[in-house]
């Protein structure tokens, strides 16, 4: 029976990273190992080849290989979103083609990244991509990278195909969900794209997030995103308060700090590809001093209040 998007595009989305050994190559074992952590930890959907798995870095065929595997492993017990990342219309539909190929469940497609085209130029590559496949297609706006974000306006006309099935938002403006609800399709979903708005996004009427720190804490990021639907947004925001300095280390030096700090759970090598570096010495110890407003007692002692 297939499963609507509508029904796991939501709650706090793993964006998961692409290990890497010593000689430079993808680390196929530990990528299965991270996507069964995430499967046993409940997570609805995986997110990969995206930002933080370096997809810029990838070759389509590693692409498909790290796709095949989170299919693998998946076997259906989560969905699987698999990124199609190129400023070239014609490279993102391979990529998507061959993400449909692996098995995936959706794509997501970014807004083009230095090349900037006008909201027209969007409107065109987003509709020539979801044409070339048969999956559903999430858009992911991040401005920070783009420059251009895609506007309502330009959303708002997507959507009228119901292959567009999510909104990934990294622009970091929380009232983006509730400004939009009016005007959406009821089975759209808007998940943040930014680990430091989340809680205010999703308490504007957000599905949830796509997340790094969701990597590391899946688990409290689940009761953050259930407290907030019970309306226990004091217990909610408390929590959220705790992962802030962890979720500033990620953000300033995204993907290594995550890297770091799955390297330092013992989950994965914390090796980068150029012209992502390892962390230096100081922000690593900013890693392990972040980690300690997650695991002290009195927030194990809250997280159900």
């Amino acid at each position: 029976m297939l499963i609507p998007p509508a029904a796991w595009f939501t709650g706090f989305i793993p964006d998961l990273p692409t290990p890497f050994d010593a000689a430079d190559a993808v680390d196929l074992r530990a990528f299965a190992a991270l996507c069964e952590r995430q499967v046993a930890a409940g997570v609805p959907a995986i997110v990969v080849c995206e930002t933080a798995g370096e997809a810029p870095t990838l070759s389509p065929a590693e692409q498909e290989l790290v796709i095949r595997t989170a299919v693998d492993v998946a076997r259906g017990r989560v969905r699987v979103i698999a990124g199609a990342v190129s400023n070239a219309t014609s490279h993102a539909i391979e990529l998507a083609r061959r993400a449909e190929a692996a098995g995936a469940d959706a794509v997501m497609s970014v807004v083009p990244a230095y090349n900037k085209p006008m909201q027209e130029g969007m409107l065109a590559h987003f509709r020539t991509i979801a044409g070339a496949i048969g999956l559903p297609v999430i858009l992911h706006d991040n401005p920070s990278r783009t420059l251009h974000p895609l506007a309502d306006e330009t959303l708002l006309r997507l959507v009228e195909s119901r292959q567009f099935v999510g909104l990934r938002d990294g622009s970091g403006d929380i009232t983006r969900p509730m400004r939009l609800a009016r005007n959406l399709p009821a089975s759209f979903r808007c998940l943040s794209g930014d680990d430091t708005t989340a809680f205010g996004f999703i308490a504007d009427g957000g599905d949830g997030a796509i997340s790094e720190v969701a990597n590391i804490a899946p688990d409290l990021c689940r009761t953050i995103f259930s407290h907030v639907r019970q309306g226990r947004l004091q217990s909610a925001r408390y929590l959220h308060k705790r992962l802030i300095p962890l979720i500033a280390c990620l953000s300033s030096e995204s993907p290594a700090a995550l890297k770091y700090a799955l390297s330092v759970l013992g989950v994965m090598s914390a090796t980068t590809r150029l012209p992502i570096v390892p962390l230096d010495a100081a922000a690593q110890r900013g890693v392990v001093r972040a980690f300690a407003a997650i695991a002290d007692e009195e927030l194990i002692d809250n997280v159900g209040a």
